[in-house]
């Protein structure tokens, strides 16, 4: 791979284009932008870039034009193409025409940097299996998205091609966090329908009184709130693929008429009166026991038999062999580029460590504890003491998805300029504030008396505090969530506006930030 690759993007929305280049320039590469298909081609005949990363959707040509053209004059050059869900077809035909890959919208800085790596690299693209010449799977590669040559996934692999090309259904179980969602989008992608839509729905994170129109959509007036007509998922997912994500959470009303729809391909929208008609294949997955579920009356039976065809179960990290350490080090590798660390391996202690750690997160927890490693130290080599608990001392923790990491012990960090330094002093508001060129929160040895600070209740509501419960020996101290609230307004000023990039700053996700201002306008906090 290049030291300083040349990355071209040829994207005519500016505000997307921007995203990009601030994603790929923090992993050094040089990057510049075109608006249009001709001076795409134009920047190819002259100097040809490393990656052409290629929005199909151009104001002045069709892109797979400019990708002929890159074809013939830059054979070299590695295209990288984007398109939307609702066109998969496009890219599969784009990926026949040469492209070397292709991302759906809307997609992660982590998936737009490994890809453009990976092209960098010369890998195998992961819109193609993983395959060797015998026909196994690289031990060292993914199966698409998924990581690992363990003998148990190897099983998995070969499942998931048997039951591909098939329309019966699919029925994924497993503990959270071991790549159900992933399993399902290989399926799809492997199938016939790889065209065609791959429609996600994930049934534990929509309210209840909203989950029917989610599936089925509404007509105007349905209800409160339905100013116009909306197509559900299963419109959207009409001959793809309707990933039905925690099935078990769903309603047992609902249940019913899932079953109708998965019956007869047939349904009608929430207040409407017309009968729809779609093609669609189903896979669904749950993190429960689904035959205890139906015992415990919570699912229909007859559902769970229409769905229940062909079984797929994810195994935990736990039971994935040598899996561990190859999935520790890809996320070592991915940390080490975002955070600008130079981590090369893990000692043999924590090597050994994690292998007899049970994992009860799974993948997700293994990811967090990797960033928390790089982001909190530096160096070579990944030493016992920089790994939080609970790991680091052997227990599990069942309540570890909802908890926070606990820091190890302080590690020397080099600091290589501001952004180090920034993150050296994450959590601590005054020295962020100092950094950043902030006012001080707080002057020591001065009593303020006449800031009465807000409180802030469970429910998002927001009452002045009673003066007589506010200790004055500590007059000037801003409260907590006030602190947070100026470092997000913050963030978002300084990102030109942008949420998902104040929020790929702060380290949370957009919809935090989301949920946060929602309730501070709610509560009327200026």
């Amino acid at each position: 791979m290049p030291e300083q690759a040349r990355i071209v993007i040829v994207e005519d929305t500016l505000s997307l284009a921007r995203v990009y280049q601030d994603y790929l320039r923090a992993d050094g590469h040089i990057v510049e932008h075109v608006v249009n298909g001709q001076a795409a081609i134009k920047r190819l005949r002259v100097n040809p870039p490393d990656v052409l990363v290629l929005d199909l959707i151009l104001p002045d040509m069709d892109g797979r034009d400019v990708l002929r053209a890159a074809h013939q004059s830059a054979p070299e050059c590695k295209v990288v193409v984007i398109t939307a869900h609702g066109s998969v077809n496009v890219a599969v035909e784009a990926m026949r025409d040469g492209a070397w890959d292709f991302l759906l919208k809307p997609f992660t800085a982590d998936k737009l940097r490994v890809t453009v790596r990976d092209a960098l690299e010369g890998g195998t693209s992961t819109a193609n299996s993983t395959k060797n010449e015998n026909g196994d799977y690289a031990a060292d590669e993914m199966y698409f998205d998924i990581i690992g040559g363990s003998d148990t996934m190897h099983d998995i692999y070969r499942i998931i091609e048997n039951a591909a090309p098939s329309r019966a259904t699919v029925f994924i179980t497993g503990e959270s966090g071991t790549g159900k969602e992933l399993a399902a989008e290989a399926i799809h992608r492997r199938s016939e329908r790889v065209k065609e839509p791959f429609i996600p729905l994930n049934c534990g994170a929509i309210p209840k009184d909203l989950m029917e129109s989610e599936i089925f959509g509404h007509v105007k007036g349905a209800f409160t709130g339905a100013v116009t007509d909306r197509e559900g998922a299963a419109h959207r997912a009409d001959s793809g693929t309707l990933f039905l994500d925690e099935i078990c959470e769903m309603d047992l009303d609902l249940q019913t008429k899932l079953l109708r729809f998965i019956q007869t391909g047939t349904f009608q929208k929430v207040g409407g009166s017309s009968i729809e008609s779609v093609d669609v294949r189903f896979v669904c997955a749950t993190n429960r026991d689904p035959l205890a579920e139906v015992r415990a009356g919570r699912f229909r039976e007859d559902l769970y038999y229409r769905l229940h065809v062909i079984p797929l179960h994810m195994p935990p990290l736990r039971d994935r062999d040598n899996d561990i350490l190859q999935i520790a080090n890809f996320y070592l590798r991915r940390f080490n580029r975002e955070e600008g660390r130079e981590f090369e391996r893990f000692s043999p202690e924590v090597a050994a460590l994690f292998e007899r750690y049970s994992w009860p997160g799974n993948i997700r927890q293994l990811q967090n504890i990797i960033r928390n490693i790089v982001v909190l130290n530096n160096g070579s080599e990944v030493a016992m003491s920089m790994v939080p608990r609970p790991v680091n001392n052997g227990t599990d923790d069942e309540h570890f998805g909802s908890a926070t990491i606990e820091a190890p012990p302080p590690h020397p960090v080099v600091l290589n300029g501001m952004g180090d330094m920034e993150r050296f002093w994450e959590g601590d508001p005054e020295a962020l504030a100092f950094l950043a060129g902030s006012q001080p929160t707080r002057e020591f040895g001065e009593h303020r008396t006449d800031q009465v600070p807000l409180m802030i209740g469970t429910d998002g509501s927001v009452d002045m505090a009673d003066p007589q419960l506010v200790d004055v020996r500590y007059g000037g101290i801003k409260p907590l969530w006030l602190v947070e609230k100026q470092a997000i307004e913050d963030a978002i000023a300084r990102c030109g506006g942008s949420i998902p990039r104040a929020a790929d700053a702060l380290g949370v996700s957009p919809s935090t930030i989301y949920r946060k201002k929602q309730a501070w306008e709610e509560s009327n906090v200026g």
